[in-house]
């Protein structure tokens, strides 16, 4: 497959239906000697943490080369770009605005919409700064208040010029994965750490609403949740029941209470009660209306039940992986957004992530990926199927404008729709972001 494909009359091609691609700050950037340190540079230097022994201090270098970047993102012919802000980039140990950093990112911003591609921002895509964490980070319930009066200040000097804000990038990876079993940053292992981090990163992202819908009440306004639909290993009790307390714990426990003002009791239940972070008022706050939510899409779990955990993800998958190990399943997309669907009085939605880590060779100047192209094109068709069936969801973004920094993996799995040479910083067009783009284009003859 070389292409990707729209149906005629398809409401992927509705005019109001947005295209984009995403990037993250720390995995990108680079211009580490311009920010602050965050966990992610101090993670870096553990031995062992990142799979090649790589760190995020040049990254894409895209801290120099912005310019470039986005010259290719408008050849692409994008409606929006999402990216992130670092917030150590833009904000000092003190509070105080840094204002090498605000201006890098106003520069960013006045040049997106020059080029009339609509920029989707992200207040925090997992770049804690390192003073914080240093007071205990996202185990802390005050770095909810601290990240409030970034979101006040940055705001307050960005202005109009912002057309989405999104608060926080996936609080499940950074509660669960960086505080519960260590694998990213900051390292923390501990059982009773995940759910604790959650319900501060929720916290701040109702204080962080509250500000934005203050701030910049005319811009759209969410949350970007992942979700990895929970499928049972077999039709035994046992296994269905493990496959729905894995979705309570593992979805579920960030969906509902931003949703519903309240977690999944079968998962509140293992909090001892006098151990409760939960304070008067945090549910209505974290529950507050977001304009929209964003989704990030990329596989499937398949659980079996386990006597001590009570679920446990199977290993053997019965269709082709990609390069991270993740199942190729478009279904999953169709299948989770319908059950997102009938469970909750929904906002519009956004897929804010979708794309794949491929291994990806320049040959003759050419990277033919032609996987991730059919990846892309099927998570499109099982997205148009989903909306067909009443799902309102309003945009689609790629995920990745470029390979890059790609977290404990470093630079050893490739995302990108654009391939980078790390060595040279040299850009490559891949066959499925000139796939994208004539697909984009084509939308517009």
């Amino acid at each position: 497959m070389t292409d990707i494909q729209i149906p005629a009359h398809s409401p992927l091609l509705h005019p109001d239906f947005c295209f984009g691609t995403a990037t993250a700050s720390f995995q990108i950037e680079g211009g580490v000697a311009h920010r602050e340190e965050c966990i992610w540079d101090r993670f870096c230097q553990r031995e062992g943490a990142i799979a090649d022994g790589s760190n995020g201090d040049l990254a894409c270098d895209h801290f120099h080369r912005w310019r470039e970047d986005l010259a290719l993102l408008q050849s692409l012919g994008v409606d929006a770009y999402r990216f992130s802000i670092s917030w150590p980039r833009v904000m000092d140990a003190a509070g105080n605005l840094r204002q090498e950093g605000v201006d890098f990112y106003l520069n960013l911003l006045d040049e997106l919409n020059t080029l009339g591609i609509k920029p989707f921002v992200t207040l925090y895509h997992w770049d804690l700064p390192q003073h914080l964490e240093d007071k205990g980070g996202w185990l802390n319930r005050d770095t909810a208040y601290r990240f409030q009066d970034y979101v006040h200040k940055i705001t307050q000097v960005f202005g109009k010029r912002v057309y989405s804000y999104v608060t926080f990038n996936e609080p499940f990876c950074s509660a669960y994965l960086g505080y519960e079993i260590g694998i990213h940053a900051p390292g923390i292992v501990g059982s009773e750490n995940g759910k604790l981090a959650g319900h501060h990163l929720l916290l701040a992202h109702g204080l962080g609403l509250q500000v934005l819908k203050q701030n910049s009440p005319d811009t759209l306004n969410g949350i970007v949740l992942n979700i990895t639909p929970a499928y049972p290993a077999s039709d035994a009790e046992q296994d269905v029941k493990a496959a729905m307390l894995a979705d309570e714990s593992l979805n579920q426990w960030f969906f509902q209470p931003v949703l519903q003002g309240k977690y999944p009791e079968s998962v509140l239940a293992q909090f001892p009660a006098d151990q409760s972070p939960i304070k008067d008022g945090d549910l209505a706050l974290i529950a507050q209306q977001n304009d929209f939510i964003g989704i990030n899409y990329y596989s499937r779990e398949i659980y079996q039940h386990d006597p001590v955990s009570g679920f446990a993800a199977i290993s053997d998958k019965p269709n082709p992986l990609t390069d991270m190990g993740w199942e190729i399943y478009p279904q999953g997309l169709t299948d989770v957004l319908l059950q997102l669907h009938h469970r909750y009085s929904l906002p519009p939605l956004m897929i804010t992530e979708n794309g794949a880590a491929m291994v990806d060779e320049v040959q003759q100047g050419e990277v033919n990926d032609v996987e991730r192209v059919r990846y892309i094109q099927q998570h499109l068709l099982a997205l148009e199927a989903a909306i067909k069936q009443g799902v309102d969801v309003q945009g689609y973004f790629a995920w990745s404008l470029l390979d890059n920094f790609e977290w404990a993996e470093g630079y050893k799995k490739r995302f990108g729709i654009v391939h980078v040479n790390y060595e040279t910083q040299q850009r490559t067009l891949k066959l499925s972001g000139k796939a994208y783009r004539d697909m984009l284009m084509s939308r517009k003859c």
